[in-house]
C-alpha cells in the first residue's frame, strides 16, 4: 500500500513515545470489508471499547473511532464502513491493543494457543523495537480505565445510497451530530485529518489552512496571485 507522507504529532500520555509520525494510507483504499449497516456494538467486559459480536471481522470502536485487525495491519475511520486509513502499530491507542484475544472475531493464525482472556502477545509479535517502544502498554489499573466514548448513533440514519463517503461530509454530519472529544492524541489526529486531500496538502494538515483565501501560482497561502493582466489593469487605474 502508497503511504501518504508522514505526519507528525505529540502523543502527551505517552512518555515512550514522545514526539512521533502517524502514517495514513490512502484515502478510499478497499481493505476488502464492507459493513452494510451501523453495527450492533457491544463492550468489552471491563474495557472502554466496544466490538461487534456479529462481525466476519477483527470490528472494534474506540474513542470516537472505529477500529479494524485485517492482515497483520490496523485501520481506522470515523464512520462505520470507512474510508479507512492505515495506521502503524506503534500508535494503535493502548485500550484496543489490551482488548482480549476472545473478542477477536478472525483472528490470525499466530493467536493460535494465546490465552483467551488476555491481551494478545503483540510485543511477541512485532518484536522487541516495538515492545521498547511501547513499554508497560499492557500494564495498567483496571479501576482507572476511561469511561467508553459514546456510540455515533446518529450514523444508524445513514446506509446504503445514503452513506456518506466523500470526507467532507462525513466531517460535516460529524460535527453536526457527535460531540465527543478524543481523549488520545491519535484519536484527535486521525478524526481532523482531511482524508480526502491531496499528500502534499495532507502533509500540512498540523497547520489548519485559510479558509477566505486560495493558494496562488506563487505557493503562497494568501490571497491568489493576480496574472499579468490583472496587475497592468491595477497599474492603468
Amino acid at each position: 500500500m502508497v503511504l501518504a507522507p508522514l505526519l507528525a504529532l505529540w502523543l502527551g500520555p505517552t512518555p515512550a513515545l514522545a514526539q512521533v509520525s502517524l502514517s495514513f494510507g490512502l484515502p478510499g483504499v478497499s481493505i476488502g470489508l464492507s459493513v452494510p449497516v451501523y453495527p450492533a456494538l457491544v463492550r468489552v467486559p471491563g474495557h472502554p471499547v466496544y466490538y461487534d459480536p456479529h462481525s466476519s471481522s477483527n470490528y472494534f470502536f474506540y474513542d470516537g473511532l472505529y477500529w479494524v485487525y485485517q492482515q497483520d495491519t490496523w485501520y481506522s475511520s470515523g464512520w462505520y464502513d470507512g474510508p479507512w486509513q492505515q495506521v502503524g502499530p506503534e500508535y494503535v491507542p493502548v485500550f484496543v491493543l489490551r482488548v482480549p484475544v476472545r473478542y477477536y472475531r478472525r483472528p490470525p493464525s499466530y493467536f493460535g494457543g494465546w490465552q483467551a482472556d488476555v491481551a494478545p502477545r503483540w510485543g511477541e509479535h512485532w518484536g522487541r523495537v516495538w515492545e521498547a517502544r511501547r513499554s508497560g502498554w499492557n500494564r495498567w489499573d483496571h479501576r482507572g480505565s476511561p469511561a467508553p466514548a459514546p456510540l455515533p448513533s446518529y450514523q444508524r440514519r445513514y446506509a446504503g445510497e445514503r452513506y456518506p463517503h466523500a470526507a467532507d461530509q462525513q466531517h460535516q454530519l460529524r460535527a453536526q451530530h457527535y460531540r465527543h472529544e478524543p481523549r488520545e492524541a491519535v484519536s484527535r489526529q486521525l478524526s481532523r485529518t482531511p482524508h480526502s486531500a491531496p499528500p502534499h496538502e495532507r502533509s500540512r494538515v498540523a497547520q489548519p489552512a485559510p479558509k477566505s483565501h486560495e493558494h496562488g501560482r506563487d505557493g503562497s497561502t494568501g490571497q491568489r496571485t493576480k496574472g499579468r493582466e490583472g496587475d497592468q489593469r491595477e497599474k492603468d487605474r
